[in-house]
């Protein structure tokens, strides 16, 4: 069973959603199943390849969503999407009344991540119908601040990506732009390989691509949020977080090629805090 744990606790131009119709607000229990039925039916879509249908039992989208609090209406950045595995949900469930900003790669960067933006933007074309409008910003060292428009967005969102941008040298500043894109109120979902509080500080811990939860936290604090809750959707208890080639020694990267392959095989992907910070309201 997946428990919730709760706590105490430049710019873009922006495609504007539809208008929204002048109707009585559905209630609470309403809206959170049509939200629910959204999510289905993204990922049941037929757009999805089986290779991507093949993670949902480790990334766990629906669950993680819903605990993000995703709504339809809402304006919702998705840092360094990649090749859009979550695009694929995400976009499809806010396309008719809200908004979808991919904050890719820097377009100006190196030529293997200007060919990632560019085959991400030909997925989107290529499927206009499940997509609608979504807008592509940009994101990276030094211009983590083109994301969105100041206090425009409802939601920002990340999937295992911390620990580049402190291997690179730039979560102070990632943790900034996110902050300032979000409305006082707005969401701040983090994703992220979890290393255990105990474990000694190490190179290898440092090149492993696990990051401590309480240094995430301490990140997000430092920038401006509130840590809201905390669930274990994405745990695996199987995961030690001590392998050869760190987080990529799992599936399905499987770094270490066919040596000791069934054995990760059969811890499956790593274990991932999911954490919830909210942007005070001011």
């Amino acid at each position: 069973m997946r428990f919730v744990h709760f706590l105490a606790a430049s710019a873009v131009a922006l495609v504007s959603g539809p208008l929204l119709a002048k109707t009585a607000r559905p209630a609470a229990a309403d809206q959170g199943a049509v939200v629910a039925a959204k999510l289905d039916a993204a990922i049941a879509g037929g757009h999805r390849s089986d290779a991507n249908r093949a993670r949902d039992p480790y990334r766990n989208p629906k669950e993680t969503l819903l605990f993000f609090g995703l709504q339809p209406q809402q304006t919702v950045v998705e840092i360094s999407p990649s090749a859009g595995w979550y695009t694929e949900i995400l976009a499809p469930v806010v396309r008719e009344r809200g908004l979808y900003i991919a904050a890719h790669n820097n377009p100006g960067g190196s030529p293997g991540g200007q060919k990632q933006r560019a085959a991400f933007k030909d997925m989107l074309g290529a499927k206009p119908e499940v997509f609608g409008k979504v807008a592509v910003s940009s994101f990276g060292k030094g211009i983590a601040g083109n994301i969105a428009a100041p206090g425009s967005a409802d939601m920002v969102l990340t999937f295992r990506n911390v620990h580049n941008w402190i291997g690179a040298g730039f979560a102070d500043e990632a943790f900034r732009s996110f902050y300032s894109a979000l409305k006082p109120g707005g969401v701040l979902g983090v994703v992220e390989h979890r290393m255990p509080e105990d474990r000694q500080d190490s190179e290898m811990a440092r090149n492993s691509g696990y990051v401590k939860t309480s240094e995430v936290v301490k990140l997000a604090e430092a920038a401006g949020f509130r840590l809201d809750a905390s669930s274990e959707v994405n745990a695996n208890p199987k995961d030690t977080a001590d392998y050869p080639k760190g987080v990529w020694t799992l599936p399905p990267n499987f770094r270490l090629g066919d040596t000791d392959r069934a054995k990760y095989a059969a811890i499956g992907e790593s274990d991932r805090m999911t954490l919830r910070f909210v942007k005070p309201a001011k």
